[in-house]
Order: structure tokens, then C-alpha cells, then sequence
């Protein structure tokens, strides 16, 4: 099953790029991005997700706007060919790799359109490794990197028209690849008495002269098993930015958080990141929400549209909700990235926490599968 990508030397494995080196059926590789209004007045997001041996490519866009979230939704039978990133009206296309990538949402029944441009202001952040396994077995195996920018475009929605100035609106780029739980779950087998316990946090934000990122996992007792931090240098034009990575990026050698929640929920009220660097460079970050995003608007967790589900040749959903209107300890809504006013000193800026807490995590007060802070 040969595609245009195995014209290039790139090769892993000794089968053509569309055969994925492992058979396990939640293999995936994903688009997300984010954008958002340097004054909180508007979030988006963006995802695209191809499960090769599900044979399933999925996609979303939702955006969040004086209190209400409007979503599109598509699935289709994967193609054959893994560089065609396109399903029903949707497309992602890359203009040059790293640095400049063009976002199409055209005329469709969801009245939801975009056509955006995502330019880079620094170079990619490679994030560990991040292996977890659940009754033995590997439960998510997965790579990632990250990227920061500006979008310029176009959004509608609901009627309405909204102008994406790239001297306002700053993106996250996140692509990642691996296995991850998708799609129906395993049946069959000896069953697994373990509450399903997950703890992520991750903080990309912008500031005046270079970009902080931040991410952690932890188990039920609180113990950190996965650590990621960085300091990242702006770029004016993309072109100045290193062709991948960055030898100015500086990796801080650990962190740590406190999360004051909102009673009654598993969302952040304020928030205090602290980071260390090698050379004693110590970072202390606190956060203030502004506005919340549902991640189920582009399919995370989402009943109905969560990722990598069957939903035919070519399926397309739209849906509105209040964001007040919503139970925050509903599953599908647990999982969210709220938009953040930054301050470190007297330097101030921009970005997102993104929170999913399932089962028990002893550290924030949490015994339960789905409890809320007292």
C-alpha cells in the first residue's frame, strides 16, 4: 500500500509509511492547535486525528464566544494515502513544514466555516516520551511536540463573522503520534479492578519576549511520572526560527503546581506553576482563568464524537451549548483547557491550562472517580 510519502527516505520500518509499525488498533497521529484573544475574548481549537488501524480519520473545530461554545464535527474511512489530511470540508495543509500551516473549514451545514493560517514565532519543543500501562498492558505510548504562534484568518459562526488579526490572536501548535485510547474499548480477558485514575496538567504561555511551557503527569498519589519544561525564544518572522529545534530553548529541570479549585469541581479557580533550571534558574508563574473550553467540542471524551469511533463514509455534526448550562463533573466535561491571564513579577501574559483529573489524586483532595474539590 504504497503513498506519496514513500518517495522520501524515511522509513522505520520495512513496510511502505501507510502500514504502522505496531498492530495495536489504537494507533494514532494527530493535529491539534489552539487560538485565543490576547484580551480573553475569544478561545478556539482545532484537531485532526488519523487511526490507521481502525481505518477512521476524524476531525473538529469549536470556538467559544461570549459564553457559548459552537462545535463541528467530522469522521470518514480513512484514505489510503496517510498525507491526505482532508475530510468532507475540512483540511489541514502544510505550506512549509515547522513553520506555516493553513487551516480550511468551508461552507457546510453547521453554518461553522474557517479558513486560517497558523505562522510560527518559535521553533518545535520536543516533549518525553510519555508511556503509561494499565492491568500490565500499554495504555498510552506516545511522542509529541509543541509549537507557538499567530493565526490570521477568518472565523463564522452562529451567524456571525470574526476577524483573526495576528497582532491579537496567538496559537499552540501540538502534533502527536502513538497509541493512545481511542475508538471502543477492549473487550474480553480477565477484567481490571483499578479505577481509572489520570492526572494532566499542561501550560503553554506567551509572554513579551519568549514563551514558557509546562506539563506534568502524576499518579493517584500525587507522584510525578512524567515532566516537561521549557523557556523558548521568540522569533519576529518565521524564517529566523531554526529549521526544528531550537539550541536557545532552555530545559527546566523540574516543577511543580498549586491549584486552588473551584468548589464543587475539578477546575482550576488560580493556579501557581513553579519551574527550576539547571543553573538555579527559578520560575514562578501564577495563572488567573478567563474564559473555559470544552475539549469534547473537538471530540475529547465526547459521547458521541469522541476520536476514532466508526460513524461511516463521511459523517458531519454540529452542536452549540452555554458553557454555565453544563455539569463540570460529567465525564465529558472534565476534560478542558481554560484560558489564562499570566504574571511572573511584573511581566504579564497569555496561554492556556489544560486540566483532565479522573479517579482519585491525593494531593488535590480527590478519592472518588468523579468527586469535586470541598
Amino acid at each position: 500500500m504504497l503513498s506519496r510519502l514513500d518517495d522520501y527516505p524515511v522509513h522505520q520500518t520495512s513496510e511502505p509509511l501507510a502500514h504502522p509499525a505496531s498492530s495495536d488498533r489504537n494507533v494514532y497521529d494527530r493535529y491539534w492547535f489552539n487560538g485565543f484573544d490576547r484580551d480573553g475574548a475569544f478561545y478556539f481549537g482545532i484537531a485532526m486525528g488519523s487511526y490507521p488501524n481502525r481505518g477512521i480519520l476524524d476531525c473538529g473545530f469549536s470556538i467559544v464566544k461570549d459564553g457559548t461554545q459552537h462545535s463541528f464535527h467530522a469522521s470518514r474511512r480513512a484514505p489510503r494515502d496517510p498525507s491526505e489530511t482532508v475530510v468532507g470540508p475540512f483540511r489541514i495543509e502544510v505550506i512549509e513544514p515547522m513553520r506555516v500551516v493553513r487551516v480550511v473549514l468551508e461552507e457546510n451545514e453547521t453554518g461553522i466555516t474557517a479558513d486560517l493560517r497558523f505562522t510560527a514565532r518559535t521553533a518545535c519543543v520536543e516533549e518525553g516520551r510519555q508511556t503509561m500501562r494499565r492491568g500490565g498492558r500499554i495504555f498510552m505510548d506516545a511522542t509529541r511536540f509543541a509549537q507557538y504562534g499567530r493565526w490570521q484568518g477568518r472565523i463564522g459562526y452562529a451567524g456571525h463573522a470574526l476577524e483573526i488579526d495576528p497582532r491579537r490572536v496567538y496559537a499552540t501548535k501540538d502534533r502527536s503520534w502513538g497509541i493512545r485510547p481511542v475508538g471502543e474499548p477492549d473487550v474480553g480477558g480477565a477484567p481490571v479492578y483499578e479505577l481509572p485514575q489520570v492526572f494532566f496538567l499542561w501550560s503553554p504561555i506567551h509572554w513579551g519576549d519568549r514563551c514558557t511551557h509546562f506539563g506534568v503527569f502524576e499518579n493517584a498519589a500525587g507522584q510525578r511520572w512524567h515532566f516537561d519544561g521549557a523557556i523558548m525564544p521568540l522569533y519576529d518572522a518565521a524564517d529566523g526560527i531554526p529549521a526544528v529545534e531550537d539550541p536557545g530553548t532552555r530545559r527546566m529541570a523540574s516543577g511543580d503546581h498549586r491549584i486552588i479549585y473551584v468548589p464543587g469541581t475539578r477546575r482550576a479557580r488560580s493556579c501557581v506553576i513553579t519551574m527550576s533550571g539547571a543553573d538555579g534558574d527559578d520560575l514562578e508563574i501564577a495563572l488567573e482563568p478567563l474564559l473555559c473550553f470544552q475539549m469534547k467540542g473537538i471530540g475529547y471524551s465526547h459521547p458521541q464524537w469522541g476520536h476514532g469511533f466508526w460513524k461511516g463514509e463521511l459523517a458531519i455534526g454540529g452542536e452549540s451549548w452555554r458553557s454555565a448550562d453544563l455539569d463540570p463533573l460529567a465525564f465529558d466535561n472534565l476534560h478542558i483547557q481554560q484560558l489564562m491571564r499570566a504574571s511572573m513579577g511584573e511581566e504579564h501574559g497569555i496561554g492556556i491550562l489544560e486540566q483532565f483529573c479522573l479517579g482519585p489524586h491525593r494531593p488535590s483532595g480527590f478519592e472518588e472517580l468523579l468527586d469535586g474539590a470541598k
